[in-house]
């Protein structure tokens, strides 16, 4: 239960369903158990009125007397037990609308409070964890904590008020049966402690198994081109089955622990329920006891036994929700790498100065960057070249902050990259990284993504950054236009296509700092040439970031640095590096005469 400890700010917080679904579930039960003592009085009123029939027999107005009476109160008392029941199913309505209503409200809780969690978290989190195993979280795991805060405290709540007040009742009447009645149940009691162990191992394993089962088969539909290009489905097919027969397996495991548990349950409350009659007669006998008490125990006994089978139930859902809040925990105690150091919002006006900046990848110690130094003044343009594997991405990376550098600084407007309002920075940026991802929404939504409607002229500014980036001309030639939904991934358009959409969503916001990751890769150089035309106009006043394999696609930067293993090896302006006859020069040469021997 001290995973379980979390939950309770949530149960303090709907304190007041919690409580009157209490109240109801008290209510419940004594419409529940009074019946009882009426059945008792109805077979004792019986037994009395046969005697009395014996007695008057000789007399026939009395008997129709006796006769009416019997029926008259019998019939009072099959009302009573109807109203009662009655009533109680009304409070058992009231007390599912509180209890399980409330379990609603932590759920939708919990869900969003891990969903800011896994915003809050750094890159390095997502390389750490699979996307089956987080989306497991926020559903599977969840759901089985909502389990345990609805019907597991309510019907925890219902046997510990039905254990009180049936045990009361009975001790009330005798209390020697009583004792010799409820025998069974300290081996109850060693049966659930043996078996609350397995059960907690076994829902671990099962839990494990469902993510490893979701982490596959999202991988696989995630890669689905992949696979129907390569014919792997046959492969996939039979990988699948084996992860669903680990997960079969294991379940099947734990199914056999609860399978076993609730009918030993039954077998000891059925063996009370014998030993409820045969002693129940003696005391009968022995004139202790009337057949009317017998009976009311009976019925104690048998109301007894749901609660009581119940119990391998409810216990299997608080191992289950103790086995997932445990996993919850772990990732919703886990501080954020990177986090905003003030509340406070700034303005960014675009100069930036990386200052001796070394880089590894959390998950790696390979050094990506090297003491790597350099600036941009506000309203400039830098371009960075190199081979696959240099720290291109990796710059563009730290200057949004998805990644802090592991020694050395970078500024931007002369302070601390780690000083300033982390939303304020990521807002003054337009990024467009070199691995393009859209959302499953239409096209206008995903250009204006990084707006909201008190920006303004939406619709009027979607439609030139579209211009801008190139993609006017396709996006209207679809039979919706900017209404096209583009499917997951974007997977409908073409490379290009999502290149200059990612490109449209960044200018977009009229961002302070540009940065373009290698964004023009999946273009043909005549499209290139456009967006660079157009580009140009839209980086005049903003300070930019140009990523690129090809010479090109910089040539007209103020200042370019070509990389080698995270250094620096040679820098300057398009005249000046033509004249080092060095690397650059080089990669501008090879990649003129391929585009020459291309137009032949």
């Amino acid at each position: 239960m001290k995973a379980l400890a979390y939950l309770n700010k949530y149960l303090f917080k709907y304190k007041k369903l919690l409580f009157f679904g209490t109240v109801f579930v008290v209510i419940s039960n004594i419409f529940a158990i009074y019946p009882a003592r009426i059945v008792r009085n109805a077979l004792d009123m019986v037994q009395e009125a046969l005697v009395k029939y014996k007695d008057a027999h000789s007399d026939p107005s009395l008997e129709n007397l006796l006769h009416t009476q019997m029926t008259r109160s019998l019939l009072i008392f099959g009302l009573v037990v109807l109203g009662m029941a009655i009533l109680r199913g009304v409070f058992m309505f009231f007390m599912r609308q509180t209890i399980i209503v409330m379990s609603r409200h932590i759920e939708f809780d919990l869900k969003n409070e891990i969903f800011a969690q896994y915003q809050r978290l750094s890159l390095s989190f997502y390389r750490k964890n699979n996307t089956g195993d987080l989306m497991n979280r926020i559903s599977e795991d969840v759901n089985r904590v909502r389990m345990y805060v609805g019907p597991a405290i309510m019907y925890t709540i219902n046997l510990f008020a039905m254990f009180v007040m049936i045990i009361g009742a009975m001790l009330f009447v005798n209390a020697r049966m009583t004792l010799l009645v409820l025998l069974p149940l300290p081996l109850m009691s060693v049966a659930i402690y043996y078996v609350n162990g397995l059960i907690n191992k076994r829902s671990e394993r099962v839990q494990e198994s469902l993510s490893s089962l979701s982490t596959y088969v999202q991988e696989t539909f995630s890669g689905i081109r992949i696979l129907k290009s390569f014919s792997r489905e046959e492969q996939f097919r039979e990988d699948f089955n084996k992860e669903a027969d680990a997960y079969l397996h294991k379940s099947m495991q734990l199914a056999k622990v609860n399978s076993v548990f609730s009918p030993a349950i039954l077998t000891l409350i059925g063996l009370s329920t014998i030993l409820t009659i045969y002693i129940g007669g003696k005391e009968v006998i022995a004139g202790r006891m009337t057949a009317g008490n017998i009976a009311e125990f009976i019925i104690y006994i048998n109301m007894l036994t749901w609660p009581f089978a119940s119990i391998g139930w409810v216990t299997s859902i608080i191992q289950r929700a103790s086995a997932s809040q445990q996993r919850l925990n772990e990732f919703l105690q886990l501080k954020p790498e990177i986090s905003s150091p003030t509340s406070v919002p700034c303005d960014i006006q675009g100069n930036i100065e990386f200052k001796e900046v070394y880089f590894s990848y959390p998950h790696s110690k390979v050094q990506i960057l090297k003491g790597l130094s350099f600036r941009i003044e506000q309203g400039k343009s830098l371009a960075i070249l190199g081979k696959t594997g240099s720290g291109k991405s990796t710059i563009a990376q730290l200057l949004v902050r998805l990644y802090d550098a592991t020694a050395g600084e970078i500024l931007v407007d002369g302070r601390n990259i780690k000083d300033l309002h982390l939303e304020s920075l990521r807002k003054a940026c337009g990024y467009v990284p070199q691995d393009v991802f859209l959302f499953s929404d239409s096209i206008f939504n995903n250009i204006v993504f990084g707006l909201t409607e008190e920006d303004g002229n939406l619709k009027e500014r979607a439609e030139n950054a579209a211009k801008n980036a190139a993609l006017y001309e396709n996006i209207i030639s679809f039979p919706k236009a900017f209404e096209t939904l583009i499917g997951e991934r974007g997977i409908t358009l073409s490379g290009g296509q999502k290149q200059r959409l990612s490109i449209a969503r960044a200018i977009i916001k009229n961002p302070k700092i540009l940065i373009l990751d290698d964004c023009l890769s999946a273009v043909d150089t005549h499209t290139e040439e456009i967006i660079l035309k157009n580009m140009e106009e839209i980086m005049k006043g903003r300070s930019s970031i140009i990523i690129s394999h090809r010479a090109s696609s910089v040539k007209n930067a103020d200042h370019i640095i070509v990389l080698d293993e995270g250094l620096i090896v040679e820098e300057g302006n398009h005249e000046s590096l033509m004249k080092i006859e060095g690397t650059y020069k080089d990669l501008y040469e090879k990649q003129l005469l391929e585009m020459q021997q291309t137009i032949i």
